[in-house]
């Protein structure tokens, strides 16, 4: 299966029902695909609207219901839409139970650089550091290495995004929880080993004593 596949099916077992949940540009938003039958969200856009979900069919698109990534989507009933100072009230305010997010990197720390790469042209900042300082939860969804290179490290080398600590880390290799200790090792793929995780992060791992094999 395609890593990022992977790491939205492992994400989406951590949602709960009745959250208000944000999901964030690439690997997030395979999120929605992979939600159990019995768990209801609410999913909310920092562009404005609570209450979004996948485009139903092509052919409905609408020039005005899009994510914050600009894609078109649909909208359940009773679904809201409001311009984006009360879209980020409702983040900086602490309203959003999770936020789903993909990462450039994460350090010992948990904290996350997610928004830009220096010298590179980017769109802008987005909402990433308001849903990271302001989500009650927040959950990293990312490959383990980029062309080869660790991107769980000892220290960010590119801008941070918050120093708050992410709660959660989804690769495709592990689940990682950042704590004050430390990031502390909880599951692993079937599809790899141990010695292939810790080869594949640069940043210091503690391994549970409860390491569970990670359900994909």
């Amino acid at each position: 299966m395609d890593p990022k596949f992977i790491i939205a099916k492992r994400v989406a077992k951590e949602l709960k029902n009745g959250q208000l949940v944000n999901l964030g540009i690439g690997i997030p938003t395979l999120v929605v695909d992979y939600i159990p039958k019995d768990i209801k969200v609410l999913f909310q856009s920092e562009n404005g609207i609570i209450g979004m979900s996948p485009l139903p069919e092509e052919g409905l698109e609408h020039p005005d219901l899009t994510n914050a990534g600009a894609n078109y989507v649909g909208a359940i009933p009773g679904a809201a839409c409001f311009d984006s100072a009360l879209s980020f009230g409702i983040i900086r305010g602490g309203h959003l139970d999770l936020t789903v997010l993909g990462g450039l990197q994460v350090d010992e720390e948990g904290h996350l650089a997610n928004w830009m790469v220096p010298g590179k042209m980017i769109p802008g900042m987005g909402g990433a550091m308001d849903l990271v300082t302001g989500a009650k939860r927040v959950i990293v969804a990312m490959t383990h290495t980029t062309k080869g290179e660790p991107k769980i490290v000892k220290r960010c080398t590119l801008p941070l995004t918050s120093i708050r600590r992410v709660d959660l880390i989804v690769t495709e290799m592990a689940v990682i929880e950042p704590s004050k200790e430390g990031l502390i090792l909880k599951e692993i793929s079937p599809e790899v080993t141990l010695e292939d995780v810790l080869k594949s992060t640069e940043a210091s791992l503690i391994i549970s004593k409860d390491l569970k094999v990670m359900e994909v």
